[in-house]
């Protein structure tokens, strides 16, 4: 190659590196944007505990090392004619490379926030107040029905009450769960 001519290793180095690692970048960010699940199925090779590592980060993975290849070799190419130590060159590039790692890291963990979950748990429902949809019947001799609205969505489920019996459009207050059945109480 006629581009390659004339250039010292070390730049033909900082070359290829950012020439391969951008085009790596690209295809992983293509099979990202159309939605591909593409794992890069290698695992680190030594024995730690990164399953402990909640969310999609990990330190030592395949794309981590392209955004710190791509930095690095960027880096170089860029400020290759700036600085007569190659060394602190070298430095220099593996610290930008690093740096792209990092700014990976913060704009995935921005990205997690925008993610909501919207599971059903029976659970969260103690402390709220409903109303009675169908009559709960006197100390659990039988069951009835109740609204409740969780995270912006309405939920008709069974109640019981250890009390008096609840008419039906009654406020009532979810005191417990049992069993998936709720134990309300008249407010």
């Amino acid at each position: 190659m006629d581009f390659f001519v004339g250039m010292s290793t070390l730049q033909q180095s900082f070359w290829w590196v950012a020439i391969i690692a951008s085009f790596i970048f690209l295809i992983q960010l293509i099979f990202t944007i159309i939605g591909t699940d593409l794992s890069d199925g290698l695992g680190a090779d030594f024995d730690g505990d990164l399953d402990a590592v909640h969310g999609p980060f990990q330190l030592f993975s395949f794309r981590n090392l392209i955004n710190f290849l791509m930095g690095f070799g960027w880096t170089g190419v860029a400020f290759y004619h700036s600085f007569q130590n190659q060394m602190f060159l070298v430095i220099l590039a593996a610290i930008v490379g690093s740096l792209f790692v990092v700014v990976f890291f913060l704009v995935i963990k921005q990205i997690m926030k925008l993610t909501e979950d919207n599971t059903f748990n029976i659970d969260k429902l103690v402390g709220k107040t409903a109303e009675v949809y169908l009559r709960i019947p006197e100390a659990k001799s039988g069951k009835g029905k109740i609204q409740v609205s969780l995270n912006g969505t309405n939920h008709e489920l069974l109640a019981v009450t250890e009390a008096q019996e609840i008419p039906s459009g009654t406020m009532v207050k979810i005191i417990r769960v049992e069993e998936k059945i709720l134990i309300v109480e008249k407010i």
